[in-house]
């Protein structure tokens, strides 16, 4: 016997709108400050069939689009320290599953690939409606979150600091806003 998972996000694939989106970071520094940042050129598609078990969910950043609002940091996030964005230009993610939590959240397990290392990693999205925007295009909004360790990646720079403290934390909490745009049939 098989049971099928209906979702509150209609059937079709849906396109990322970069315009009404954002993929966001945030990271301790120094243990005491939390640094935000966001990566400015991205793209997304999720494709939803009448099954939950076999939606898909994948997409690609630009690493050199780092952007944390310092452009001597931003330089140093571009470099073989971390992204390392001459050799690996592009952080990817597709999902291997994707399962109801409940009405409104989903659980996505995937693959993510960063610095050139491809590691599991389990998202929480959060379905925020859908809606047919001003020019007649179907929308959904999805909030998405989780968290990674830079070192899992290959991203291991870092200084230890006198007050025992590391310069940059290992954990990177992850939030991305996503506005998602039906795909004509």
């Amino acid at each position: 016997m098989s049971t099928t998972t209906a979702t509150i996000v209609p059937t079709g694939t849906w396109n990322v709108d970069p315009a009404h989106s954002k993929v966001g970071f945030a990271v301790k520094h120094m243990g005491i400050a939390t640094v935000r940042g966001e990566f400015t050129e991205f793209q997304g598609t999720l494709e939803i069939g009448g099954d939950l078990s076999s939606a898909k969910a994948r997409g690609t950043v630009k690493a050199a689009s780092v952007d944390t609002n310092e452009p001597q940091r931003d330089d140093h996030l571009r470099s073989p320290d971390f992204f390392d964005v001459a050799q690996y230009p592009e952080l990817t993610f597709e999902s291997t599953s994707i399962q109801a939590v409940d009405g409104e959240h989903f659980r996505i397990t995937g693959n993510l690939t960063i610095h050139g290392v491809t590691a599991e990693i389990v998202l929480t999205a959060e379905v925020q409606g859908t809606d047919v925007d001003p020019w007649g295009n179907e929308r959904v909004g999805l909030e998405i979150t989780g968290e990674l360790s830079r070192g899992a990646y290959g991203m291991k720079f870092n200084q230890a600091l006198g007050s025992g403290n590391m310069l940059v934390a290992d954990k990177v909490k992850l939030a991305l806003d996503v506005s998602a745009v039906k795909q004509a049939s």
